[in-house]
């Protein structure tokens, strides 16, 4: 017999075999999977995301296969085909939630609906059905909850849900979820939770691995863990929508979730309908986590080339002009997935696309995608342009540079210099021209020392821009997500943390600068020439709730055979960007390297923080 022929990877699919069971004693279940490969980048028909088209997993891996067990539920006349559990809004006081249900009946009937929270029955209600599937709302009020928080304003208290249907007080079927009793909120690019603002100080996260299956609970927990300790505050699933473990992972540890539907870049017109379909199927699966903060309908829909290299790397401004004219991605495709997450999850805020600059007719843009010092200019060039473009910098979701993996083994370093380079751009990621741009690998001798150079690279340029993004502080900027966290195979990447989670200096780098309490000034030019007049700006940034009282910073200006020490006291308010003061010097007569130091002293939080430079003679005239 023929049961059906699905679509989606992310979420089950069931069918009725009531009938069928009683055949026989002895079944046989063939299932035939089927996940094409895409090879019109541009114009895909598979919702499968990064799993098929990114940046960081191999273009010949195919991802098609079962990754989920397979179970046979044995029910009453009437079936929980699905569970939808949402929480509009939460206080000490109270808490709303918003449920829905699907369910199947073998014919007319009533019923009663049961909703227990955490064990004690808080309501009832008799509901009438029709023959097959009915679509069924209620509300409940929860009084005196505890509260969902982040890690950084909370304890992670979570609820357990759990919905009977009974059917002559006989209990037909049964759904428990475990959800997290919270409000979050997006406005202006500005996370709130529970009422709290938040700066936002987050990661794009590939999959934990290209092949879901073989990923481990551990391994995909592990994820979120080492997200948690390097002080971020949300993790961005970056094109893809993951393993379950990874939401409950969060869930636990108070980690905000930022969750794109998988789509990226460019998709065939006639996946409109499916999509929106499962943009829906997408609410039922996950809605009930409380660590989930927003839905992204498409990533970077306005690329339609093989790879984010490939679109990027002509020019900020043609890509900002490209996108002034409609398209049938960003403009239909998107505008219809969001509306589909909007109609199922009024809850949460639901962004259209993201990486999408400001167009015409509505000018308010989305998040951006800033790769200054990989595809564009210089990494400092993005003060400049956060100075000229404020709203540009409200909430930037990708930022990075690429960088060689300290588990290296299959580029095959003893060939040096001469890798496969085709190989490696490729099947592994690599993008040379960025790399020739920045880290020339004919500049070094033995693979080593690149790998070395690429990662310093890396870890400069994060650091450089997270410090950028918290010294503007909600003034603009919200937030930021960097990329990224992670790599889910062998690659030459963007993530801080290898295939083997061997952290690259990167994560070591966004470590410190994501700590809570940070002194940070104006950047240092990587060269400087004696006589040179400047200044630089001293800022604190602070994302503790409490006030720090008479905090003592200094900065000291050293070189060969001298120093200069600057020092202020004052208070830093809670969750603030204070500038504390300016240190102006003439570049000293001298060649060679010079250092500014910074040191914050309180009894409640101490940083440091070091700029260096190299100095040259004196340009004439």
């Amino acid at each position: 017999a023929y049961l059906g022929d699905p679509e989606g990877y992310f979420f089950p699919h069931s069918f009725d075999i009531t009938d069928l069971s009683r055949l026989a004693a002895d079944h046989v279940l063939a299932i035939e999977v089927s996940c094409a490969p895409q090879r019109q980048r541009a114009s895909k028909r598979n919702i499968t995301g990064a799993l098929q088209h990114s940046d960081a997993i191999d273009p010949a891996w195919n991802p098609g296969g079962l990754w989920r067990p397979i179970r046979i539920d044995d029910t009453g006349a009437v079936r929980i085909d699905r569970l939808r559990v949402l929480c509009r809004d939460a206080n000490d006081a109270r808490a709303h939630l918003r449920l829905h249900a699907r369910l199947d009946a073998d014919r007319p009937r009533t019923v009663t609906v049961r909703t227990s929270v955490d064990g004690e029955v808080l309501a009832e209600h008799a509901q009438p059905l029709a023959r097959g599937l009915n679509e069924v709302d209620w509300t409940l009020d929860i009084n005196d909850p505890l509260l969902w928080w982040p890690w950084s304003l909370g304890e992670q208290h979570l609820t357990h849900i759990h919905v009977e249907v009974v059917i002559d007080g006989e209990g037909s079927d049964q759904r428990s979820v475990r959800t997290g009793l919270r409000e979050v909120a997006l406005q202006d690019w500005v996370f709130s939770v529970n009422g709290e603002r938040l700066f936002v100080k987050g990661a794009n996260l590939a999959p934990t691995r290209a092949a879901l299956a073989e990923a481990t609970p551990a391994e995909v927990r592990r994820d979120v863990e080492l997200a948690r300790d390097a002080g971020l505050d949300l993790v961005r699933v970056n094109g893809h929508i993951a393993r379950p473990e990874l939401y409950e992972a969060a869930d636990e540890l108070g980690m905000l979730v930022w969750q794109d539907f998988p789509l990226q870049w460019g998709y065939a017109r006639t996946i409109r309908r499916e999509a929106v379909r499962q943009a829906r199927e997408a609410v039922d699966l996950l809605g009930h986590h409380p660590s989930i903060a927003v839905w992204c309908a498409h990533n970077e829909p306005v690329m339609a080339h093989d790879s984010r290299g490939a679109a990027l790397g002509s020019s900020i401004v043609r890509n900002v002009l490209q996108q002034q004219r409609p398209t049938w991605n960003r403009t239909i495709l998107d505008r219809w997935v969001k509306r589909a997450f909007e109609t199922a999850d009024e809850t949460r805020t639901t962004i259209a696309h993201s990486g999408v600059a400001p167009h015409l007719p509505q000018l308010d843009g989305t998040d951006s995608h800033l790769f200054f010092g990989w595809y564009h200019g210089e990494g400092a060039d993005v003060d400049g342009f956060a100075a000229s473009l404020p709203r540009m910098v409200r909430f930037v979701s990708e930022f990075g540079a690429q960088s060689v993996p300290t588990s290296a083994d299959f580029m095959d370093p003893q060939r040096w210099p001469a890798l496969d380079w085709h190989h490696l751009t490729e099947h592994h990621g690599l993008q040379i021209d960025s790399f020739e741009q920045h880290v020339p690998p004919g500049g070094y001798s033995t693979f080593e020392s690149w790998r070395d150079a690429t990662q310093r690279y890396q870890a400069e340029l994060l650091r450089h821009h997270i410090e950028t993004f918290r010294r503007l502080k909600y003034r603009p900027t919200g937030g930021f997500c960097f990329l990224g966290l992670n790599d889910p195979s062998p690659a030459v990447s963007w993530g801080v943390l290898d295939h083997m989670r061997q952290p690259k200096l990167a994560y070591h780098a966004v470590t410190e600068a994501c700590l809570p309490v940070i002194v940070v000034a104006d950047r240092l030019r990587d060269s400087l020439f004696a006589g040179e007049a400047i200044a630089l700006d001293v800022h604190v940034v602070s994302d503790l709730r409490a006030l720090l009282e008479d905090v003592q910073c200094t900065a000291t200006l050293r070189w060969p055979g001298g120093s200069h020490e600057w020092s202020w006291t004052g208070d830093v308010p809670p969750d603030s960007s204070v500038r504390v003061g300016t240190a102006q010097f003439v570049v000293p007569e001298m060649a060679g390297e010079l250092w500014f130091d910074l040191t914050l002293q309180h009894p409640d939080a101490a940083a440091t923080n070091r700029y260096a430079s190299i100095v040259a003679p004196r340009r004439n005239g």
